[in-house]
């Protein structure tokens, strides 16, 4: 069951005419799917591209290498490349792109340490970053990425 901000997002999105898709990869699929389990789903949702892996990032969605390289596949840069490539695939109102470490083994530092997540929006062409560092299971940092997504959204 989606989260009430999540709920109350769709709704607003649903009143306003709005669609959204997603470009993710810490949520590997978790945003769309919780926006799916709204009764506002059919309205709003567009579609979604899971991009967990970096190779999926370059071959995909075709991000740069050595932007990936430079600056790491869970990063801002990726994000805000994830977020404007999306644009270009799905058509939407909004587009969201997610990165991040949901777990170790990426590429966390005592700067970046697992919890951190990469959000990028675009609203109708205004765009807008979030980084976060959260604390708890995978599926904690996954579900507060989730609501992290849904923040900067209308909400009523």
């Amino acid at each position: 069951m989606p989260s009430n901000l999540i709920a109350s997002c769709a709704r607003a999105l649903q009143e306003r005419g709005l669609t959204i898709a997603f470009a993710e990869s810490v949520t590997a699929g978790r945003l769309a799917a919780e926006f799916s389990m709204t009764e506002f789903s059919g309205a709003i949702l567009k579609g979604g591209l899971v991009c967990y892996d970096a190779e999926v990032k370059k071959q995909l969605l075709g991000i740069d290498r050595t932007v990936i390289k430079r600056f790491t596949p869970e990063s801002e840069e990726v994000t805000r490349e994830l977020t404007s490539r999306l644009k270009g695939l799905i058509n939407s109102d909004i587009q969201v792109g997610i990165t991040g470490l949901a777990t170790p083994g990426g590429s966390e530092t005592a700067q970046k340490p697992v919890g951190t997540i990469f959000l990028h929006l675009l609203i109708m062409g205004k765009s807008i970053a979030v980084s976060e560092v959260f604390e708890g299971t995978p599926e904690q940092i996954v579900l507060l990425a989730a609501d992290l997504a849904a923040k900067p959204l209308p909400t009523n």
